[in-house]
């Protein structure tokens, strides 16, 4: 019985020996086929069969996709011989699978791999050592903001190659006859469609990552296998001349769409102010005949006051030079504003002064409709200039012109432009010597100045007439703050000059449209130069920097140009000397949304 269990025990004992080593004979059998090179040759096939078959699987999506439309050569130009070259197939054997050496694909690819994460590292490591030395070395507020802006320039580069790289990517893709189902064609659209992606995402602000930056490795590679199958520079050439030839004209193309754009857009009425329009006339024919008479209208016709003068039918814009010009003036009680609109707009524009009447001044509204003379008279010349701006045609642009008939009991009065302000008292320029002349002003002919012009900016010299009559080299002015001499208007009939000019301007070209240059050619040598703090321009341009130091000190800054500032393409850093004056509580501005 002994003998019996003693047997037993030791059966036992040896079957959990066996269990227990067995195991571990077989484990260390398969380590030692594992790191043999054959084995190991077989893995990296099997990685390489996976990345394949992945890639063959984008491809198809891609030649799938509609709408990828790609420029092909006429057919015929290549033979298709050329694609089922052995050269071809060796250069693209990262994307096919059935390679005879896949070891070798193995280790390229390792090298590869290795070759990426380094050159991203040293990327990284070179953005990271930019970061440090700013950190380090608090540097002044110059330096700081150059050091902070040259990763992002390491990555606008980057974004500059990967355009670039997808322009001769294209290029080449015009090379493959239309039809062609290569795998250089598919590799190439493949690249293509990965850049795209990459651009577009940096170009919305993302990081560049280690997969964008393989993503341009691998294009350079496509790119060089390219270049071996297409090395004809000739035709390359001609490509990108014919790509760049297009690109110019679509970009002047554009330019010009851009520019009628932003003309249109400083000419139509924005939604607020026709709202605001509406609103007040219907406000105003709902008042009584005798409610709607303004203020003051025995003083109309003082000469001894101070008269201004703004022809519009832009309601904020005349309330803007209204308030401003009385804010700033010492006596407002001799202040006379006689505003000139049409007929559309008069019942809004009274009814908005009727509503905000500015203090003690006085103020005047007409319409031109209400000018039978003109009508009668001067009308029909006041389209026969060849422009197809209506502001350039406009009755109300040219009205200036006729002045002492507009105000035939006046001596002297003061013109401002709608889209100025006026920041410092305007009565001191009535005792300004005219010395016999006509038009004092602030004068424009020094370079460098953001108003500055030649009279041949604008005036052709080339035409006999005018090289006879007037000197290319005489000093030229500005529009938008002009103090007029009506008596000695008068005397010299400048109407009479306006007209001549103005027919002559009908029958061939001899100025540009608008009302500046039949200007300089009507007060020429009648106009006197006043300090160039009166009057300072140029805010109507986004090109123009105009010094704060300039504003501060002007009585009159001027938003000359399209750019006005009751407008949203306005220039932001201007509009606040604007808005001052704009009383943004009002109700019908808040009716109609204008409270920015």
């Amino acid at each position: 019985m002994r003998i019996f269990r003693r047997r037993s025990r030791m059966f036992i004992l040896s079957l959990l020996l066996v269990s227990l080593f067995l195991p571990i004979f077989f484990l260390s059998n398969r380590l030692k086929h594992l790191h043999s090179p054959r084995e190991r040759g077989g893995f990296y096939r099997d990685l390489s069969i996976i990345k394949h078959w992945s890639e063959v699987q984008i491809l198809r999506t891609i030649e799938e996709e509609k709408g990828e439309v790609f420029k092909e050569t006429p057919p015929g130009l290549y033979k298709d011989e050329v694609f089922s070259s052995s050269d071809f197939e060796e250069s693209n054997r990262s994307i096919e699978f059935g390679n005879e050496d896949d070891a070798s694909l193995g280790e390229r690819n390792m090298h590869d791999d290795v070759e990426k994460e380094k050159q991203h590292g040293q990327l990284v490591e070179a953005l990271a050592t930019e970061s440090n030395k700013k950190k380090q070395s608090e540097p002044k507020n110059g330096q700081r903001n150059r050091s902070r802006f040259r990763p992002q320039r390491l990555i606008e580069e980057k974004v500059k190659e990967m355009k670039d790289q997808i322009i001769r990517a294209r290029s080449y893709l015009n090379f493959v006859p239309p039809g062609s189902n290569s795998h250089f064609a598919k590799e190439m659209k493949l690249r293509i469609k990965e850049l795209e992606r990459t651009v577009d995402k940096v170009t919305k602000g993302s990081e560049l990552s280690r997969r964008d930056v393989q993503r341009m490795k691998a294009m350079r590679s496509t790119l060089s296998t390219a270049h071996r199958r297409y090395p004809d520079c000739t035709a390359m050439v001609k490509k990108l001349r014919a790509m760049t030839y297009n690109a110019e004209e679509q970009l002047r193309s554009h330019k010009r769409q851009a520019a009628f754009l932003t003309q249109l857009t400083g000419r139509i009425t924005p939604k607020g102010l026709h709202c605001l329009s509406m609103q007040l006339t219907a406000e105003y024919f709902a008042w009584q005949r005798e409610e709607r008479e303004l203020p003051n209208q025995h003083k109309l016709h003082n000469p001894d006051l101070y008269h201004f003068a703004v022809f519009s039918d832009n309601i904020l814009a005349c309330s803007v030079v209204v308030n401003s010009t009385i804010s700033a003036a010492e006596d407002p009680e001799r202040i006379v504003f006689h505003i000139v609109t049409d007929s559309l707009n008069l019942p809004a524009m009274s009814m908005w002064f009727l509503l905000n009447t500015p203090g003690k001044a006085t103020i005047q509204i007409q319409s031109i409709d209400g000018f039978e003379w003109l009508s009668t008279k001067h009308n029909a010349t006041l389209h026969k200039q060849d422009s197809l701006d209506p502001k350039y045609t406009s009755a109300l642009n040219h009205l200036r012109f006729y002045l002492p008939d507009v105000f035939p009991l006046l001596d002297k009065i003061l013109l401002l432009d709608h889209d100025v302000v006026v920041r410092r008292d305007l009565t001191a320029l009535w005792g300004t010597n005219m010395n016999g002349k006509v038009n004092a002003a602030v004068e424009t002919c020094e370079p460098g100045e953001p108003s500055f012009r030649r009279m041949n900016m604008l005036i052709n010299f080339t035409d006999p007439v005018m090289a006879e009559n007037f000197d290319n080299g005489t000093c030229t002015w500005a529009f938008g703050m002009n103090l007029f001499n009506l008596q000695e208007w008068r005397r010299q009939n400048l109407t009479g000059v306006y007209h001549k000019y103005l027919d002559l301007g009908s029958k061939k070209s001899l100025f540009k449209g608008g009302s500046l240059a039949i200007g300089w050619i009507t007060f020429y040598k009648n106009t006197v130069g006043v300090d160039r703090r009166w009057h300072v321009s140029g805010l109507g341009y986004e090109e123009c920097d105009v010094r704060v130091e300039d504003i501060e000190e002007a009585a009159v800054i001027h938003y000359d140009g399209i750019m006005k500032p009751w407008l949203d393409s306005g220039v932001d850093k201007y509009k606040s000397y604007w808005k001052k004056y704009l009383n943004t509580d009002n109700p019908f501005l808040q009716h109609c949304n204008i409270n920015s």
